[in-house]
């Protein structure tokens, strides 16, 4: 029976990037003790509350389970607070799906071979992927002068070229991830800090 006496947890929200997700919350303060809390999950095909692994825990977040980690489920979750024999209510998330409600962060730049018309760059994806998955690269580029003209390119490999360039001459560029998640829908990755190259003297 919840307690009027020990406050439910706020800013309960769930924190997810590149797939890896975790529910997370604000302590309760209370005059002496100390609050624990427990986390259960459920999914929309099954109507039983489950544990999580954190069940009487002091930390203020829990992370998913592994067999949470289905990108397409729609996952509920709901945390409480306890101290003693006294119980908050119980704190509800809305629905979440991960392919929908990720962040994905921009790719990494292994490596940038220059020549004197080219950069040829080396990328990975911010997360690892899945049998399947369909990512694009969305590059931006310009020519480093006080009034660039953006230009861009897209590319499924992890290593491409940016071509026709001008020799001895510095380019920069910015990339970012597009997943495909089903017909028509996409999940856009954040854009890469712009790096600058400048291309060999031929």
């Amino acid at each position: 029976e919840p307690s009027p006496h020990l406050p439910a947890p706020k800013d309960v929200e769930i924190y997810s990037y590149n797939f890896q997700s975790s529910l997370r919350w604000s302590p309760v303060p209370v005059e002496n003790g100390s609050v624990l809390y427990t986390a259960h999950y459920k999914t929309r095909s099954f109507e039983e509350w489950s544990e999580m692994g954190c069940a009487q825990s002091a930390q203020t977040r829990c992370e998913f389970p592994p067999q949470l980690r289905r990108r397409r489920w729609t996952i509920l979750l709901r945390v409480r607070a306890e101290l003693g024999p006294l119980a908050s209510a119980w704190v509800h998330t809305p629905p979440f799906v991960a392919e929908r409600n990720t962040t994905l962060g921009p790719p990494r730049v292994n490596s940038v071979s220059v020549s004197p018309d080219s950069l040829l760059l080396s990328v990975s994806p911010p997360f690892t992927p899945e049998t399947g998955d369909i990512l694009t690269y969305h590059v931006s580029y310009w020519e480093n002068t006080t009034s660039p003209t953006e230009k861009k390119l897209s590319e499924s490999k992890t290593l491409f070229q940016i071509g026709n360039l001008k020799e001895s001459t510095l380019y920069c560029f910015s990339i970012h991830v597009q997943l495909k998640i089903y017909s028509g829908h996409f999940l856009e990755g954040q854009q890469s800090v712009p790096e600058c190259h400048r291309t060999a003297l031929s």
